[in-house]
């Protein structure tokens, strides 16, 4: 029997406990501020994260990959290095429940390129999922009714290019493990923001150190929680509870940081939920190989 379908409690549970991760990494990022440019931040999280790929280095160095692979590698660390850099800059402008609802968008993004680069059928339901999923981010940003700032342009940019870096991913894991994939993408973003953050460097004080550090490790620890979901219980069952990613980020916004509540938000992200849900759960029924991925595994 497959045990995914039989411990439902534990996958919930487990991904109840990334999503809460996942904002306490957008609140240390929130904390961070804005003295740091965004591309050195995402570069010190980066280098600093490297630490915890010693377990893999001796795979690293075993590997040997064609330039297919190779290319598959650099084309996701160029495509992830923008998406973490605006994603940075985003953190620190606008509010972290706008961050984190906008970031929804990047599974649906993901179904998109699936049907336009990798021959996926996009059927009428999941269409008009899409569709509910856009009309969703328009109810988040209300253009017309209130400014959208370049914060949240460069969120609608992050979620597009985190999907595409998970396709990329999707392809790459054909001929290298997991494992790799993970290593391999964390030493191309260091060495794609590193030029970026040398152009306008600022001496970090050793507390923004810590905090970055803390952000990779959460990052890291995350994923881990995240994997432990998948294993307890199939994605139908853990992807509706990442809307509880979207409350703690309201709470935390309100009690943390004094941001305000704006319904608006709340009602857009549970629309891209609930579409990305869709999606998952049809992808499910069809029982084919999923493409459209939960919503944390586009995270850094």
């Amino acid at each position: 029997m497959d045990t995914q379908a039989t411990r439902p409690g534990w996958g919930i549970f487990w991904m109840v406990v990334t999503g809460m991760l996942f904002v306490g990494v957008t609140a240390l990022v929130k904390f961070l501020g804005t003295r740091i440019p965004a591309p050195q931040a995402a570069f010190l999280r980066y280098l600093l994260g490297l630490v915890f790929l010693i377990p893999v280095l001796g795979s690293l160095r075993r590997a040997n990959f064609d330039r297919t692979t190779w290319a598959l590698f650099a084309g996701r660390g160029l495509a992830h290095t923008v998406g973490v850099a605006l994603w940075f800059y985003a953190m620190a402008r606008i509010p972290i429940a706008d961050v984190t609802a906008m970031n929804y968008l990047s599974p649906v993004y993901v179904t998109i390129g699936a049907a336009l680069f990798l021959g996926e059928t996009l059927a009428l339901r999941r269409i008009m999922a899409v569709v509910a999923a856009l009309i969703g981010a328009l109810i988040i940003l209300r253009p017309g009714f209130r400014e959208v700032g370049p914060g949240h342009l460069a969120m609608l940019f992050t979620a597009i290019f985190f999907g595409a870096s998970y396709l990329i991913a999707k392809r790459a894991s054909a001929s290298a493990s997991p494992g790799i994939v993970v290593a391999m993408l964390s030493i191309a973003v260091t060495i794609g923001l590193a030029p970026v953050a040398l152009m306008n460097w600022v001496p970090p004080t050793w507390g923004e150190l810590a905090i970055l550090m803390a952000v990779a490790l959460i990052a890291t620890v995350g994923h881990y929680t995240m994997t432990l979901a998948f294993r307890a219980a199939p994605l139908t069952v853990t992807q509706p509870v990442t809307f509880l990613q979207l409350v703690w980020a309201v709470l935390l916004g309100a009690l943390v940081f004094d941001e305000g509540v704006d319904l608006f938000v709340i009602l857009g992200g549970s629309v891209i939920v609930g579409a990305v849900s869709f999606i998952s759960w049809r992808e499910a029924r069809l029982k084919r190989r999923a493409v459209t991925p939960p919503v944390p595994a586009t995270k850094v």
